[in-house]
């Protein structure tokens, strides 16, 4: 089902943005990473719905052959009939946890940041040259940059605020900021710093200054699709350092780890449901089941995009939203199955 869709998918993606590629001079290299970060992202985007589909296709013909019929009349038990899917259900799940820890974020990174810096209507512009960026780096301090450019390390009209309380202590204002690598300090430009006083303000200005503060230069950059880029471990660190902080953004890089376990368990929960609807042989043969099998398969798709979203957009518990298709689809196994045997 893979080597069938996936070369598919490259050929339509690559008929979509050839002319962008094209005009904006892609190297060959970057190009052949990109569509390897492609097959990788969207095989495991994809792969309970590819399982799903080949076992249904797979017990279909079974079925259709009568040799299901012939399985069960020998004395051989529903249950033992559905060992062998079990097993290769269990090892395929195993096999998409160690990918989704270990290879999805390489491929993630890869496969977004070539979208983003040769086929976005950017002119060749990273996204993180022209996003805005607000963030609370500590219980009382908040920054913001209108835009920040990767190569140079660069953001511009930075914006500093410093609270004690519900009282702003000092406002940090520059042009730009540029971040030292080699001690790693910053240097402002043409910034203005206002001390808040009791009676009157202090006011200090400047062309430029070297300074250190104590966020990191990641701070400087928007998290556009960062949660889906980090190992686990690093992912792990990064979700408490945000809570830490209170991002806002916090139910959607737990969506992003969720999904990392939700996603095997899916396939294990679709290769049930796939045996127990194409084990029964029906007049409309394979097309029948596989046309069952399609309007399943579009319907968890379907579950599991509106539940992500809603933790990502609302205050719904985000492990509770992206283990609820899991938990429906998992309740429609277990009838499904009890059907089958009987």
């Amino acid at each position: 089902m893979l080597l069938m869709f996936i070369p598919i998918g490259i050929i339509i993606d690559v008929s979509e943005k050839i002319n962008k590629i094209l005009a904006n001079k892609v190297p060959f290299i970057e190009v052949a990473k990109y569509y390897l970060d492609f097959t990788i992202y969207f095989a495991n985007l994809l792969f309970p719905i590819f399982l799903f589909l080949s076992v249904i296709w797979f017990t279909s013909k079974l079925a259709n052959n009568t040799e299901i019929i012939a399985i069960l009349s020998s004395g051989i038990s529903f249950s033992r009939f559905l060992r062998p899917f079990i097993i290769g259900a269990t090892i395929v799940s195993l096999f998409a946890l160690v990918m989704n820890i270990f290879l999805m974020p390489s491929a993630a990174a890869g496969f977004k940041s070539f979208r983003y810096k040769y086929l976005s209507n950017n002119n060749g512009i990273n996204v993180k040259d022209r996003s805005d960026v607000f963030r609370q780096t500590s219980k009382d301090e908040y920054i913001y940059v209108s835009s920040f450019n990767d190569v140079s390390k660069m953001a511009f009209y930075f914006s500093m605020e410093k609270f004690k309380g519900d009282k702003l202590q000092y406002k940090l204002n520059a042009n730009k900021i540029k971040f030292n690598q080699k001690d790693s300090t910053y240097t402002i430009y043409n910034y203005t710093k206002r001390k808040v006083g009791e009676f009157n303000d202090v006011i200090e200005t400047g062309e430029k200054k070297d300074t250190v503060f104590n966020f990191d230069l990641d701070d400087l950059t928007p998290v556009v699709y960062i949660a889906e880029t980090l190992p686990l471990n690093e992912l792990n660190k990064f979700i408490e350092k945000e809570k830490s902080r209170g991002s806002s953004n916090i139910n959607t890089y737990l969506v992003v780890l969720y999904k990392k376990y939700s996603i095997p368990v899916s396939a294990f929960i679709l290769t049930i449901i796939a045996v127990s609807v194409s084990s029964m042989k029906r007049r409309g043969g394979m097309g029948m089941n596989l046309a069952i099998g399609i309007i399943l398969a579009f319907a968890f798709v379907f579950l599991d995009k509106v539940f992500g979203v809603l933790a990502e957009a609302s205050t719904a518990p985000p492990l509770l939203a992206v283990w609820t298709p899991n938990i429906l689809f998992g309740i429609l196994a277990i009838f499904l199955l009890r059907n089958a045997k009987r």
